[in-house]
């Protein structure tokens, strides 16, 4: 028995002195890494599982946000058109978002009917291709320890799990950018037209989702990797070049679609003015012109450096703090010059969040994109030896998260009082044997700590996708409007809204709507059995104009994509609710 210690030791001796020549890793913590058995490998897949179920729990909850049901209509669009390339809403040329992920979603109405679970089947599908790549990435550069920590990081983060029932573009976005990177590392170190085809494949498909902008990630990896690395002749290689003309290829079903709806259009009148160019918007108005906040679609406010750096703390929750933590430590090393596994996740992550800080076109969920990345940076300091405050500030930060979200959710539950409390009891039950199971079992207490934060965001969104966000959905009038003309009108009737934003109408109602714009509904001369959808700002404009009309029918509605605390509230919920109409003139 002592010789066989020995030789392990003696191995592990070899192993280091292995990693430390070759430069992959070169520090003492890293060699304890390597030493680790990963004897949490059956909790590990027992908590992707879960996490799966929890992230899918949500696919057939009903839209209660705008977005979500606009992009649904516009893919449902193509389908009743038979038509692959132009995109419309309220019978209206729609240029806002690229193809890809309407592609995507027409296909999945194809095969499975148009729905709402539909729509979402395809982003899931590619947030598990993100959790593929993460993992083959961790694995490859660090350990496979590291790598499943990798992949829970990212699938219990509080905003990867809303995305994923509020659906717009980033899980496509994080498969696509994570998997480019990943090949392009592949073919960092050996040339093979596979992981050429590849990176180049999925780096378009980032490019036709939300536009140029993406390679800010793609590309500024490999180039942190190899200025760090010191490797500048690499940066003239001309795989790079064929990697660049490869992308531009895969790229043109999108400006082919663009060029065949508006270049050669001069006639539409698109953002109020004609002789619009959708492929000179897709390269630089949609993308240059919102990042100084000058182009068609423009955002009130003019933005703040520090808006991700505190968005953040809530959207990549439990994870922020130590991200922040894994973050300063990687400067750090590189100011010392210490030679860090990759230098892809950090460079490609921060890259595009110090982007998206300077832009002055700001929503929270644009750093989804890059969770992956950070996911991976943050990976290594969930399972490593840190130093006496690093160990303190672990353990205090997925403590805090860990209380306060359980706390929220009580407090929630307890002031909402919904209908039926089945499942919340389901999930009660089910997180405290998920703690009794890792307090028995697992022994390191910042592995503890590490699963018992992810069984508490599962806990958290298992009630939110199942329970939370159906009872805001209830209170969506738009839904309501729907499922009463889809049982009560005849083929005959024609149907209008106000406003542009109801998208939520128009994607359950089984007629086409038409957009009349709500100052010329007075003297809009309606074909007979026209019928309005109306907001009750709409109505309350009317009302105050004189214009005649009367209404059909009634709903209420709840007119926030926020959630305040006084709809949460079931003593208060009626002092933020409104009414929706269906009037006639």
């Amino acid at each position: 028995m002592p010789c066989q210690i020995g030789r392990a030791f003696l191995f592990q001796i070899v192993l280091a002195a292995y990693y430390y020549v070759s430069n992959k890793q070169c520090t003492f913590e890293y060699w304890i890494i390597i030493r680790m058995k990963d004897n949490n490998k059956p909790y590990y897949i027992l908590f992707l599982i879960l996490a799966l179920v929890v992230n899918f729990v949500g696919i057939n909850v009903n839209f209660f946000t705008d977005d979500p049901a606009l992009y649904a209509y516009i893919s449902k669009n193509l389908l009743l058109k038979k038509d692959f390339f132009e995109l419309f809403t309220y019978n209206q040329d729609w240029l806002d978002k690229p193809h890809f992920p309407f592609w995507m979603v027409l296909c999945s109405f194809k095969i499975f009917g148009i729905s709402a679970w539909a729509y979402r089947l395809p982003a899931l599908i590619f947030f598990v291709i993100s959790l593929f790549y993460t993992y083959l990435f961790g694995k490859k550069y660090y350990t496979t320890e590291i790598a499943w920590v990798a992949v829970l990081i990212l699938a219990t983060s509080q905003h990867v799990v809303m995305m994923n029932t509020d659906v717009r573009a980033e899980p496509y976005l994080m498969a696509l950018v994570m998997g480019s990177i990943y090949h392009i590392s592949c073919l960092a170190e050996r040339f093979s037209f596979g992981n050429l085809l590849l990176a180049a494949l999925l780096t378009a498909c980032a490019i036709m989702t939300k536009g140029v902008f993406v390679i800010v990630a793609i590309y500024g990896a490999l180039f942190g990797q190899l200025l760090f690395q010191k490797k500048y002749r690499e940066m003239f290689r001309l795989k790079w070049v064929g990697l660049v003309l490869l992308t531009i290829v895969f790229t043109l079903p999108e400006i082919y679609a663009l060029y065949i709806q508006f270049d050669i259009h001069p006639e539409k009148t698109v953002f109020n003015q004609q002789h619009v160019s959708g492929i000179k918007w897709f390269l630089w108005d949609s993308q240059f012109g919102r990042f100084v906040n000058s182009g068609p679609i423009t955002k009130g406010n003019s933005g703040s450096i520090f808006f991700f750096i505190h968005t953040l703390i809530w959207a990549f929750a439990p994870w922020c703090l130590l991200f922040y933590y894994a973050i300063y430590n990687n400067v750090k090393a590189i100011w010392a010059k210490t030679q860090l596994p990759e230098y892809y996740a950090f460079s490609g992550g921060l890259l595009l969040l110090l982007l998206f800080s300077l832009s002055r076109f700001q929503l929270p969920f644009y750093t989804n994109t890059i969770f992956p990345l950070f996911a991976i940076v943050t990976a290594p300091f969930c399972v490593k030896q840190l130093n006496r405050f690093g160990t303190f500030f672990r353990i205090i930060n997925l403590w805090i998260y860990t209380i306060v979200f359980v706390a929220a959710i009580l407090a929630i539950h307890y002031l909402s009082k919904p209908d039926h409390s089945l499942l919340f009891i389901i999930d009660c039950i089910a997180f405290g044997l998920i703690i009794v199971l890792i307090w028995a079992k697992v022994k390191t207490s910042h592995s503890k700590a590490f699963f018992f934060v992810c069984a508490t965001m599962l806990f958290v969104n298992f009630y939110l996708n199942t329970t939370f966000y159906k009872l805001v959905a209830s209170y969506n009038g738009q839904i309501k409007a729907a499922s009463y003309i889809n049982q009560n009108t005849s083929n005959a009737y024609h149907l209008y809204t106000l406003r542009l934003e109801n998208n939520s109408f128009q994607f359950y109602t089984n007629k086409p709507i038409a957009y009349i714009p709500l100052d010329q509904f007075e003297h809009f001369d309606a074909p007979a059995n026209s019928v309005f959808y109306a907001t009750h700002t709409s109505v309350a404009y009317l009302r105050q104009t004189h214009a005649h009309f009367k209404v059909v029918k009634a709903f209420e509605n709840y007119p926030q994509e926020n959630i305040l605390p006084a709809f949460v509230n079931k003593t208060t919920r009626n002092k933020v609710l409104d009414s929706v109409y269906l009037i006639k003139k």
